[in-house]
């Protein structure tokens, strides 16, 4: 599988990272099943977080054997110094590690949690403890919304984070405001050596009403060209890799999709975007 550096960490990523809200609720069992086609696919990034169910105590067990196989990113939705902190010992402990390769401000949502995170005796200040002491290599910020590449943009502004994740797909990047902002994102993470995730990549719709097919909070796509389009869609952005969906039964399609990937040209890409009327965007 392709792998791409992730900014300046210097870590060459596999396109596909592990998105471990897979393992929201799962036996070891299974899991262990999924962490086995991980291995076999050479995927070798994990995106974690304590907020992800039963995810940091099913993939604990793995890390005293395969640690080094892979680059380990965890995150925390506390926003003060001091919670922040005591949540990454927790995490630390549950995953059987000493130390994360990325830690993150996970889901910041609106200027005014990015403001809280900021702010004096924010969350910001115990990860830069922990990279002092040597927990943490790499910091990064996290999120969704409609309006996340807008709120990260000014994040890189007030902070030099080493990474962004945030969510696109060709339904997404329909809504002008949204891409233009994705787009400006993209660019300065480039310029910036900041490496870069996407996730919800294959969303097809909100559910709204309807039944529920898939373990995910949004109704995928679930046919095999279409996620093998949205991927080759995500993908052919300047962008490091994208986190895998949610859903276990989906991750092999995922997987076989970014092995299989293939770049569109900004034509192709343009077209896909015109075609997006038929859908529903998730954020907006």
């Amino acid at each position: 599988m392709e792998t791409r550096r992730f900014g300046r960490t210097g870590h060459m990523s596999t396109i596909a990272i592990f998105g471990a809200a897979a393992f929201w609720e799962i036996s070891q069992a299974d899991a262990d099943k999924v962490m086995e086609q991980f291995i076999e696919a050479g995927i070798n990034h994990i995106d974690i977080a304590p907020s992800y169910g039963q995810a940091e105590e099913r993939v604990g067990p793995w890390m005293p054997r395969e640690r080094e196989r892979f680059f380990l990113g965890c995150k925390t939705m506390e926003r003060t110094k001091e919670s922040a902190w005591d949540e990454m010992q927790r995490s630390l402990k549950r995953l059987q590690t000493e130390t994360f390769d990325l830690y993150q401000c996970h889901a910041i949502t609106t200027m005014e949690e990015l403001d809280a995170i900021t702010m004096q005796g924010g969350a910001l200040e115990a990860f830069v403890e922990a990279r002092q002491r040597g927990l943490i290599q790499f910091i990064g910020i996290t999120g969704h919304g409609v309006n996340a590449p807008q709120i990260y943009l000014e994040a890189l502004r007030r902070f030099d984070f080493d990474s962004v994740l945030f969510p696109l797909n060709f339904v997404q990047m329909a809504n002008p405001e949204f891409r233009k902002h994705a787009e400006e994102l993209i660019a300065t993470c480039k310029t910036k050596d900041v490496g870069t995730m996407i996730i919800k990549t294959i969303t097809k719709a909100p559910w709204s009403e309807r039944q529920h097919t898939a373990n995910t909070w949004y109704e995928p796509f679930d046919k095999i060209d279409e996620i093998q389009r949205a991927i080759n869609f995500g993908l052919s952005y300047d962008v490091t890799g994208l986190c895998t969906a949610g859903d276990t039964r989906i991750l092999p399609i995922v997987l076989e999709a970014c092995k299989n990937f293939t770049r569109l040209n900004e034509t192709q890409r343009e077209e896909m975007i015109q075609s997006a009327t038929q859908y529903e965007p998730l954020f907006t």
